[in-house]
């Protein structure tokens, strides 16, 4: 499995009351390694996957922190240090209600060039999954492209996902389209979905989506998951386990990611798959930060 986009750190910051302008709040700062793209690959690895992970972080302590815990997962690093850009950064701030707002400066993520992918990972054997933020960032875009590319001339099946629905929006739907054609499966959640396709009901979006894509995998969170096919009118659907998530908890979209593609890619029946990428989803919510537990 190769996994390419976004490595990043994450500073989380939950809100104990709720926030007052222009004064402080009582709250818990942790930081932890983030990234779509890399949390992904660490949960891929902790399933056991073979993944390699390629992308780019700057030259300071912090990228060789990321990189060192992506090593510990067991994931085949091909990280690029950029001389100029710091590794990137996300603020997470929770309020105390919950809601997740995300502010997110991706360093050295942003100038991902074509020459950076090594083409050994690139084979008729393996599985290509792309982040969509590498896509989505104009800086890192040709290289997103390329690597899609290089994917379908040596016979590699690829998934994409949406990244996240502003980002998602400015870049435009017909565009974000355009870029993926090829890949076998989307991720999306109901408002990527509603970007791409304009239609509220994420039943509605994925039947429309399946006109790109072979298979198109809906999040819905705590209401579960659905899958749609080209080849099928009706949807798989598999609720969600029900989990008291941990108040830091960030990285369920993307472990769930993980834990769909071993298994579709195995050829099991798509709620098979489903069931699992839930169950991979709960652990995920049941403690802090986007990625497992090294201890567990």
């Amino acid at each position: 499995m190769v996994v390419i986009g976004d490595l990043m750190t994450d500073s989380v910051a939950r809100a104990f009351y709720p926030l007052a302008r222009g004064s402080d709040t009582p709250s818990s700062v942790q930081t932890y390694g983030g990234g779509s793209g890399a949390n992904v690959a660490a949960w891929l690895a902790m399933e056991g996957v073979d993944t390699t992970f390629v992308g780019r972080r700057g030259s300071d302590i912090t990228g060789r922190t990321r990189e060192m815990e992506l090593m510990g997962y067991g994931i085949d690093s091909r990280l690029v240090m950029d001389p100029e850009r710091p590794t990137g950064t996300c603020v997470v701030m929770i309020t105390h209600k919950g809601d997740r707002t995300m502010l997110s400066d991706p360093g050295a993520n942003a100038r991902l060039q074509p020459e950076d992918l090594p083409r050994d990972v690139f084979g008729p054997d393996g599985h290509l999954h792309m982040s969509a933020f590498t896509l989505i960032n104009p800086d890192s875009r040709r290289a997103a492209r390329m690597a899609l590319r290089m994917a379908r001339e040596t016979g590699m099946s690829i998934s994409v996902d949406g990244g996240s629905h502003a980002p998602l929006e400015r870049a435009g739907a017909e565009n974000f389209l355009d870029w993926t054609n090829g890949a076998r499966l989307l991720f999306a959640n109901p408002q990527q979905a509603k970007v791409l396709t304009g239609r509220e009901e994420p039943e509605a979006a994925a039947k429309v989506l399946t006109a790109w894509y072979p298979s198109v995998v809906i999040k819905l969170g705590d209401e579960g998951a659905l899958w749609a096919s080209k080849t099928r009118d009706d949807l798989e659907t598999v609720p969600a386990e029900p989990v008291e998530p941990s108040p830091g908890s960030i990285g369920a979209g993307d472990a769930f990611i993980a834990g769909f593609l071993p298994s579709w890619l195995a050829g099991k029946h798509p709620k098979d798959s489903l069931t699992r990428a839930q169950a991979l989803a709960a652990r995920a919510l049941h403690q802090p930060g986007a990625r497992p537990d090294l201890g567990d």
